[in-house]
């Protein structure tokens, strides 16, 4: 069984019409996940739905309570990719034992169709998470990366390993 913790980011926002903001409604993950056509065994959960640079350490806490609780072995966590890796960090040196945690996201929003990543994205997250040995990481852009070895590139909008930067 998968858990997947959802936690917002731009993975999650829709265009509000009106206001002319992004915002945050239902999340798009059972969408995609019948989108996909996903057979893996799943459960999904909303933690929180909040841009990442809102994201708290109280908020980081709650995502490592669920994580340390969940009886899952394999764990997706959807986040904004402002602080995606803060997060990772702040999982990886709880050393959790015996659990593989990727946290994924989007640069642009599920509800905008083919031009966002995030249906991409999650999918990599779910293999990765199958495949990779317990630890915290990072699926951006159909890598996987170690949490402390990963970077946002601003310039170029794509995650980069540190060392090839």
């Amino acid at each position: 069984m998968i858990q997947i913790f959802i936690t917002g980011g731009t993975f999650d926002k829709d265009y509000n019409y009106i206001t002319g903001k992004l915002e945050f409604g239902e999340t798009k993950v059972n969408d995609m996940l019948e989108r996909g056509r996903c057979t893996a065994p799943h459960n999904v959960r909303t933690l929180m739905m909040i841009d990442s640079l809102e994201m708290t350490d109280p908020d980081r806490e709650i995502i490592a309570h669920n994580v340390m609780r969940s009886e899952a072995k394999d764990i997706v966590i959807t986040h904004g990719s402002d602080t995606m890796v803060k997060t990772a960090c702040y999982l990886a040196k709880l050393n959790i034992p015996d659990k593989t945690v990727v946290l994924t996201g989007a640069m642009v929003p599920y509800a905008f169709g083919t031009s966002s990543d995030g249906f991409f994205n999650l999918g990599s997250a779910l293999s990765f998470a199958q495949v990779l040995p317990p630890g915290v990481y990072v699926a951006m852009n159909g890598q996987y990366f170690k949490h402390d070895n990963v970077r946002k590139n601003r310039k170029s909008g794509y995650f980069e390993s540190i060392e090839s930067a």
